[in-house]
């Protein structure tokens, strides 16, 4: 290494984090569907500031029992969406969605409209502070467990919103009875749903329209490029596999990934950057990939 090159790396070690990545805000977002404020996350690249075009937009979804920050707190690495931002000239959101929302809009809670807030409010909001492509073919969504769920469903209702959707680990059958998970946890998720969209009707599939698994079809007339990945030792994953069957059966075109793992950070920090990398595919096929 020369001495040049030395000096930079030391001078780099000494400066902040901030010093080197792009900034992080957090905004107030109101919803008028909710009646209330709700907070997000907003990663800009390091070259916001230079690069004269507008950019693409990434909103990324928490998990279950989560918040707005837990995608920059909890990765193993803490710089990860920074990293993330700064390779693909991205801004990254990462918005509030309750602790078990599931991202609805509840039929029966008027303070869980996630549905609007997210592909509306959330949208106009940040379209409207950054300098962002106004156009689906530059903005993505995808999330974990819960927020797995909720990237699939609402650009599953949106296709117009979005030019890709992804998921890792995500719950693609809200019915708890296909979760390898302890009775009380099982119990407690069904009687949220039963709270949020009312009781469920029989089968495996108790919540038509709602859930991944009811809407394969959907997905198929959609032709939105799709990338979904879970953990082997995962206790989502049969539920996953059941969506992963009907897109195959349908001939549904999606990117579908088994990887050693769990529901856990260390996995979802491992996944993220593979959904970037598909992504940025995407986003580089329709123009939006800012790579000056």
């Amino acid at each position: 290494m020369t001495l040049s090159r030395l000096l930079v790396c030391l001078i780099l070690l000494t400066l902040p984090v901030s010093a080197i990545y792009a900034r992080v805000d957090t905004l107030d977002v109101p919803s008028v569907a909710m009646s209330r404020t709700l907070r997000a996350a907003v990663v800009l690249p390091q070259r916001y500031k230079k690069i004269k075009q507008p950019l693409p937009v990434l909103y990324l979804l928490h998990g279950g029992g989560g918040s707005f920050r837990d995608w920059l707190t909890k990765t193993p690495d803490k710089t990860l969406l920074q990293r993330l931002a700064d390779q693909y000239n991205l801004i990254i959101v990462t918005p509030d969605g309750d602790p078990t929302s599931y991202y609805f809009d509840s039929p029966l809670v008027k303070t869980s409209q996630f549905e609007t807030f997210i592909s509306k409010e959330l949208i106009d909001k940040i379209d409207n502070t950054y300098r962002t492509i106004r156009d689906k073919k530059g903005r993505l969504i995808a999330g974990l467990s819960m927020g797995g769920h909720g990237a699939m469903f609402i650009s599953s209702r949106h296709p117009e919103l979005y030019a890709a959707a992804g998921s890792m680990s995500g719950v693609m059958n809200i019915n708890t009875a296909t979760w390898k998970v302890p009775a009380d946890f099982a119990k407690s998720r069904a009687d949220n749903f039963a709270k949020l969209i009312g009781p469920p009707k029989e089968g495996d599939a108790p919540y038509p329209g709602y859930t991944m698994v009811t809407l394969a079809d959907k997905l198929k007339a959609n032709n939105l490029p799709l990338i979904l990945d879970i953990g082997v030792d995962d206790f989502l994953i049969e539920t996953n596999r059941n969506l992963h069957r009907q897109l195959m059966e349908n001939k549904t075109p999606h990117d579908y990934t088994e990887r050693p793992g769990a529901h856990t950070w260390d996995y979802w920090g491992n996944a993220l950057p593979y959904q970037l990398l598909f992504f940025s595919k995407i986003l580089q096929g329709n123009g939006s990939l800012v790579t000056d």
